[in-house]
């Protein structure tokens, strides 16, 4: 059992834990993520790495309640535990193997949207801890949804928040922030590594593409089973087949078939919505059998 040590309330709707894991601690590097069950009947849950301390045995997690799980998740208060908290699990940032003298002489722009702010906090830290200076655009909805801004803010050389409606910084998305960023004020950067949405990390990349920027995405949002045995996350990158749980989750933003993969990303919707349709009414001391395999009448 994995005791939760903090819990906080970050945003509507998104909360991060700190959780006592000392062997997932002690390997945990950037870019890596782990797979978390509440309890013996519930279902794995990948989630991205937002901290690690080997010192204190701790992982930091921070996810959002889109689903069942998470939802049943949220309701786990501190000084209970998870089942289980599997990790560290997948590739680690492809930076973290480069020589630091040649990545001091990079610049580098990280850009995150909504929970992919989470993720990209231990890499721009990490980078911080080897003399790096990097900047980050934060994106967001509105100023209520931004998360982590101060704690980022410490780690990096120039912050650029953005929200969809001008509440906090540049009112407008991140791409048309770069895109300012890089012909109005002449930014020049050979590096971008966009976290967040599908869709956002789509249009970074063809905005990079256009500028010749190199740019690295992560796909832990297409992870549903973490090992890569489900095959729901598989992925299109330079025409050949990827899995992001165990040959990502970050690959070349400009060789993904980002269109097949908001397809995926689509496939499952239908069946969480039912699932949080089951919940609810177990929650209201009624369920409907009606059309439900023997999974649901078992959970």
């Amino acid at each position: 059992m994995y005791k939760i040590l903090e819990k906080e309330l970050l945003a509507p709707n998104i909360y991060k834990m700190v959780v006592h894991v000392p062997r997932v601690a002690k390997s945990a590097k950037p870019g890596q993520f782990i797979i978390v069950r509440v309890d013996e009947k519930s279902e794995r849950i990948p989630l991205t790495i937002c901290d690690y301390n080997k010192e204190k045995e701790t992982v930091t997690i921070v996810f959002q309640t889109l689903g069942a799980s998470t939802i049943k998740m949220s309701k786990l208060e501190e000084g209970e535990s998870f089942k289980d908290f599997a990790g560290p699990l997948g590739n680690p940032s492809d930076f973290i193997y480069e020589d630091i003298e040649e990545l001091k002489n990079k610049k580098i722009m990280f850009i995150a949207g909504g929970v992919g702010i989470a993720p990209i906090y231990p890499q721009v830290k990490w980078l911080n801890s080897k003399g790096i200076k990097v900047d980050v655009i934060l994106g967001s909805k509105n100023k209520e949804l931004l998360i982590m801004e101060e704690e980022i803010r410490r780690e990096v050389g120039s912050l650029y928040i953005a929200t969809d409606d001008g509440s906090s910084g540049f009112k407008g998305l991140v791409t048309d922030l770069l895109k300012d960023l890089i012909e109005k004020e002449e930014k020049k950067y050979d590096l971008v590594i966009a976290i967040g949405p599908m869709i956002m990390m789509k249009f970074v990349a063809k905005l990079t593409k256009e500028y010749n920027i190199s740019t690295v995405v992560s796909l832990n949002t297409l992870m549903v089973d973490g090992t890569g045995m489900c095959g729901a996350c598989r992925v299109t990158v330079g025409g050949e087949t990827k899995f992001a749980c165990v040959d990502g989750p970050e690959f070349d933003g400009h060789l993904v078939n980002f269109d097949e993969a908001l397809r995926r990303q689509g496939m499952y919707k239908g069946e969480e919505a039912k699932r949080l349709l089951i919940q609810k009414e177990r929650e209201e001391g009624h369920v409907c059998r009606i059309g439900l395999g023997g999974d649901e009448k078992n959970d």
